[in-house]
């Protein structure tokens, strides 16, 4: 990521660029040009005039920052809300397995906090609270090591055989028997 808050402009860049706008907004009520405009604050022409519709529709206020394009969708309020939830378990609500998924915490965030995310932003939510995926410290007490055993035995080499035997062949499709 190139920017602290994970993507995005930093803050200092972003009040930066809200005081370029608003001099537009200055300059747009002196009725000047757009290309003028565009020339002296250094930007484009198209980007002076979507902001001369803004400053149009909603005035110099259209033209403030709206702040951070990746803000989080979930507070940390609601953050604690879940990792109540997830504290509970997988059993608690509904799942048949002691196994979180990130598709079981998006459902479970989609259910208690009424906030629907990707799976994607379910991973950066989890990891920029410092939770990580976890494996397994022992085996599963479902596990039957003579079917396993059986399976390595007698399934595994047919598996792990070549498909086809080694041995004389040929690099052309038409003679078959040639070098």
């Amino acid at each position: 990521m190139r920017y602290p808050e994970g993507g995005g402009l930093t803050a200092e860049r972003r009040a930066f660029r809200e005081g370029i706008r608003l001099q537009a907004g200055e300059r747009f009520a002196v009725g000047e040009r757009t290309a003028v405009i565009a020339r002296d604050l250094r930007v484009s022409v198209r980007s002076v005039e979507r902001w001369r519709r803004a400053w149009r529709e909603g005035g110099m206020e259209a033209l403030r920052s709206a702040g951070p394009a990746n803000s989080p969708t979930v507070t940390d309020a609601q953050f604690a809300v879940l990792e109540e939830e997830l504290g509970k378990g997988p059993a608690a609500h509904g799942f048949e397995d002691q196994r979180w998924t990130l598709v079981r915490v998006q459902s479970v965030i989609r259910r208690r906090l009424r906030v629907s995310l990707s799976v994607a932003t379910v991973w950066r939510l989890l990891k920029r609270h410092g939770w990580s995926w976890q494996a397994p410290a022992r085996r599963a007490l479902e596990r039957d090591e003579h079917a396993v055993e059986l399976w390595k035995r007698e399934v595994w080499p047919r598996v792990k055989a070549s498909r086809r035997p080694m041995g004389a062949g040929s690099f052309s499709r038409t003679r078959p028997d040639s070098p």
